[in-house]
């Protein structure tokens, strides 16, 4: 995959979040209106606020993960703030440790990374991510993994197998590490799951 394809389709994730985003907005708003007015409550309420709150979480992350990366930098409280609205009420947490401003195309790479290690820790766990010296590090540690050696040959540039959309960051997160002149590096180590660029 090209740079111009991996910019491409980058754009086409970033207008399908842009667009999806407000409409999603919106019905939060009005359930906030509800709720404020007490016309109705319920479990039915809380389920589509629920739900609704997932689904703008996950655009947020998608729009970074698979939009359009730059230089521009992102604040670790903006970053923070996606991870934890992701993550909340999962099997999963994650523990994000850069504490000053980093360019978008490195927390791009870092939220497609910690997609790879969800994948391969079904039952949850901890992943870290931490960057020292400009050298970045997800670490995932799970009581249990689920490592499908094919899919992270992908990321060794070894791509033996057809991927399905669901594991659609295995391919993307080596392409656009080469754009950005990165080298993609993997560790399995038992329980303990390593990607570092």
């Amino acid at each position: 995959m090209g740079q111009s394809n991996v910019n491409l389709g980058a754009l086409i994730g970033s207008r399908i979040c842009h667009d999806l985003i407000s409409p999603i907005g919106a019905i939060n708003n009005g359930l906030e209106l509800l709720g404020m007015s007490n016309e109705r409550e319920g479990p039915e309420l809380d389920l589509i606020s629920e739900s609704v709150g997932n689904a703008s979480a996950r655009i947020r992350f998608f729009r970074i993960a698979y939009g359009a990366a730059s230089d521009q930098p992102m604040g670790r409280a903006e970053v923070v703030s996606i991870i934890k609205d992701v993550t909340k009420g999962g099997r999963l947490t994650v523990a994000y440790g850069p504490m000053s401003e980093q360019p978008r195309w490195a927390v791009r790479m870092a939220f497609l990374a910690i997609q790879c290690l969800e994948t391969s820790m079904p039952y949850g766990g901890r992943i870290e991510v931490d960057c020292t010296d400009g050298v970045w590090k997800v670490t995932g540690h799970a009581p249990k993994t689920n490592v499908d050696d094919a899919l992270w040959a992908w990321l060794r540039n070894e791509d033996t197998k057809e991927l399905a959309a669901a594991h659609v960051q295995y391919a993307l997160l080596p392409a656009v590490a080469r754009d950005a002149e990165r080298q993609i590096e993997t560790s399995i180590d038992g329980q303990t799951l390593q990607i570092s660029f």
